[in-house]
């Protein structure tokens, strides 16, 4: 591969392909943003920001020298070992124990999470000083947990790249592009989950059930059909979880009119019982005005 041939972008199946990858790596990459969303919100305030970038950059990095092997990564493919009890037989490879092992990470995460936001260990964590110890970690520790999780979550799309382009030059730009657009977005995103409860519950159970879907895909339980590259059992995740928000976005919206209106109501009703003490004040002193005159 010829990292420097900008010739072949005269040709439309360059162009095609830089397309299709730069869309599988921003569908790809969303469980990488959930996941970047729920470890950045251990950080302080201040940090939040700059953790996201650090790690999304040193994620393009990682890609991008993985993508730089990727004449190996045909072979992360080939089994190691095989497991053969009768019933059950696969070939255990390179790319199988590492989505074993990140898919164990995550479910182990999800898990951990969603304990503490029911043991309120965030919420405890800003009126008391011990809970902001269990709570916080450090910038290095979630710009490298994030850089670490996210070869769990590219290895596929890395491979897939490989399949799709031939040249490097090509699965570089589009791994690069992905990036950026994460990284205009990750703030936003991870600003929106982290400020509302029931997104952070739905992030976390996406980031079980990605976990479980890697776990299952490593031993060797697939379909193997695929849309548009993308495996079935990944998108039902997804279109689960589209759907999971979908339903709390309406949701949500449904109870902010129902806020508004009743805070409406209470005004209305206010203002109402207002004039009305007016209107009886007047009264009162026309009486009493009628009274004196009478006298």
């Amino acid at each position: 591969m010829d990292l420097l041939d900008f010739s072949i972008f005269t040709t439309p199946e360059a162009w095609i392909s830089l397309i299709t990858l730069i869309f599988l790596e921003i569908v790809l990459g969303v469980d990488n943003l959930v996941f970047i969303s729920i470890t950045t919100n251990r950080l302080p305030a201040d940090k939040q920001h700059i953790g996201r970038k650090l790690g999304l950059g040193g994620a393009l990095v990682m890609r991008v020298i993985f993508l730089c092997f990727a004449s190996y990564l045909v072979h992360l493919v080939d089994p190691l070992f095989t497991i053969d009890v009768g019933f059950y037989s696969h070939g255990f490879s390179v790319r199988d124990l590492v989505l074993l092992l990140g898919g164990l990470y995550l479910v182990y995460k999800g898990f951990a999470e969603l304990r503490d936001m029911l043991a309120l260990t965030e919420v405890k964590a800003e009126h008391s000083d011990e809970h902001k110890a269990l709570h916080l970690i450090t910038l290095p520790q979630a710009v490298g947990t994030i850089m670490v999780m996210d070869l769990v979550f590219s290895i596929d799309s890395v491979i897939t790249a490989v399949g799709l382009a031939e040249h490097l030059i090509i699965m570089i730009i589009a791994v690069m592009l992905a990036v950026f657009l994460m990284m205009a977005f990750i703030d936003p995103i991870s600003d929106f989950i982290n400020s509302h409860p029931e997104m952070k519950i739905l992030a976390l159970t996406f980031i079980i059930a990605i976990g479980a879907l890697l776990i299952i895909d490593a031993a060797g339980f697939h379909t193997g059909i695929e849309l548009m590259h993308i495996s079935l059992e990944k998108l039902m995740v997804y279109f689960a979880m589209i759907f999971s928000i979908v339903l709390e976005v309406i949701q949500m919206r449904y109870h902010s009119n129902l806020a508004k209106w009743k805070a409406e109501l209470v005004s209305q009703q206010g203002g109402a019982s207002a004039k009305a003490g007016e209107v009886g004040a007047t009264a009162s002193e026309e009486g009493a005005g009628a009274g004196k005159t009478k006298n």
